[in-house]
């Protein structure tokens, strides 16, 4: 470290994207992202209507080494120059992060470097420190294609769990209903633009666990419901006009718009009890980007007072800079844990409440 400065190389390897990053940040919270490259795998998948863990694993393998020099390069740094390396190593497909691991592991051991391992998830929901320094305690919805949680967080390695999916996260909602209908994936960008040219209104779906308090949330039973309506459609009409496909779209879309802003509502509720000085609430993940959920949160936090906080799109979805960034946080404030650098499939945050998905034979699933 130099001038109260550190220069951090990341590694993310946990679904289907490699990532590399350097980022330099100070003990001011003044970061500069110095480079930033994510591989994606959609090519390799695109086939089998999903992530295959096998081949996405064989992926980061072959590019892991590549994304890391491709970052040195563009940060015009070499890896001498580098103060810490921070690796993804939970949770996650485990053969992508036992790659990432290993990876890692090699190049602190080659290179002499400290090595932090961190929670994917903490990655996320660090971002908005590392694009906009906000300050703690904030609120926080991660919703991606695999998670979906509210958190306070409070610091570094401080989360308090509000709430979050019981079944499917809203991204993979998006992504089986965009098959459904025969849209190309990812679905939320598809469902998204398709929806616009629908009517929200026509079709009746469910908005499910409105009537069960607290911040949990379902979107398993919404996907059913889209099947049936779509069904229906094809025995009354003999197929699909595009028309149907537009209102279908846009009455899921509103459907799961209107649970994540009763759910962040009350989520908002309980975060105010802790009177933070700066009330923020921040959201990351691929679902931040839909239209009408970003737009509808921003309203809510406008009605209760409130800062809203979205990063970019490019740091929002899985990329490295984030892991370097928490890399750092931990670093710094001394919470470095030698037993996060093992690989793990499963890994909350807040492991003080109960699992939202039960608990198996390699732990607590969410």
């Amino acid at each position: 470290m130099t001038d109260g400065k550190l220069l951090v190389l990341g590694l993310e390897s946990s679904c289907d994207d490699t990532a590399a990053a350097v980022l330099r940040v100070s003990t001011e919270s003044d970061t500069e992202i110095l480079s930033s490259v994510v591989s994606g795998q959609a090519d390799l998948h695109k086939d089998f209507g999903g992530v295959v863990p096998e081949i996405a694993a064989r992926a980061h393998a072959e590019m892991l080494d590549l994304c890391v020099e491709q970052a040195l390069d563009q940060a015009s740094v070499n890896l001498k120059d580098v103060d810490l390396i921070g690796v993804t190593s939970g949770p996650g497909l485990i053969g992508g992060v036992l790659s990432g691991v290993m990876s890692a592991k090699a190049i602190a051991m080659g290179a002499q470097k400290p090595l932090v391992g961190v929670n994917h998830l903490a990655g996320h929901a660090l971002t908005p420190r590392m694009t906009d320094a906000i300050e703690y305690p904030y609120l926080m919805l991660l919703i991606s294609g695999g998670h979906c949680q509210f958190l306070i967080v409070k610091g570094t390695n401080q989360f308090v769990r509000l709430g979050g999916t019981i079944d499917d996260a809203p991204g993979e909602a998006f992504d089986k209903t965009a098959r459904l209908l025969g849209l190309p994936q990812p679905g939320g960008p598809s469902i998204d633009a398709t929806a616009r040219d629908g009517n929200p209104t026509e079709f009746a779906l469910p908005r499910p666990l409105l009537d069960r308090e607290g911040c949990d949330m379902s979107f398993s039973g919404l996907k059913t419901a889209v099947l049936r309506v779509r069904d229906e459609i094809i025995s009354e009409k003999g197929g699909l006009h595009q028309s149907d496909i537009n209102d279908i779209a846009a009455s899921f879309q509103r459907a799961i718009s209107d649970v994540l802003v009763e759910k962040t509502r009350r989520a908002i509720v309980e975060y105010l009890k802790l009177l933070p000085q700066t009330p923020t609430f921040a959201v990351a993940g691929g679902v931040a980007a839909n239209s009408e959920i970003r737009a509808k949160l921003q309203d809510l936090c406008a009605d209760h007072s409130i800062a809203f906080n979205a990063p970019p799109l490019k740091y929002c979805t899985d990329n490295a800079a984030m892991i370097a960034y928490a890399a750092a946080e931990i670093y710094m404030n001394d919470l470095v844990d030698p037993t996060h650098l093992v690989a793990r499939p499963r890994w909350p945050l807040d492991q003080s409440k109960r699992p939202l998905i039960g608990h198996g034979k390699k732990g607590a699933k969410a």
